[in-house]
């Protein structure tokens, strides 16, 4: 199948095939006699691999972790674990994250009047003009 096909197929644009190519992530492809790209169901399903990696948020270092071992018909589940493990606790620190993020701003404009008045605790907090100690990670 040709580019377009396989894009659709696999739910990746073609721009983002050609550089999954050009990066290493998938091997290059066979070319028709007319110089286009040809693309096999194998390698329609890696994208599909590919995509889904990078729906669950996986980074393109661990997508190429993970396409090695998806090959190695040897390989070690423990090692896959530990990869997505390593994934978990990075998103587990993204969401701690986005979570004091939302209570200090859930703090700021609970303090915020949102009246006509100019004076603002969420103004104050950005430029750095508050005399109070911002929320941290310990805050509740």
């Amino acid at each position: 199948m040709n580019i377009g096909e396989a894009a659709r197929a696999s739910g990746i644009n073609a721009k983002m095939i050609r550089y999954y190519e050009s990066v290493g992530l998938v091997g290059p492809t066979h070319r028709s006699d007319n110089g286009y790209r040809v693309y096999s169901d194998s390698e329609v399903h890696m994208l599909r691999f590919i995509k889904r990696a990078r729906d669950l948020g996986f980074s393109m270092t661990r997508i190429e972790q993970l396409v090695r071992l998806w090959r190695d018909q040897h390989r070690s589940s423990a090692e896959v674990k530990r990869v997505a493990q390593e994934h978990i606790d990075e998103l587990q620190q993204q969401i701690n994250e986005l979570e004091d993020m939302k209570r200090t701003l859930e703090h700021l404009a609970s303090h915020c009047h949102g009246d006509h008045r100019p004076d603002c605790p969420i103004i104050d907090d950005l430029a750095g003009d508050d005399q109070q100690p911002r929320l941290s990670s310990k805050a509740s």
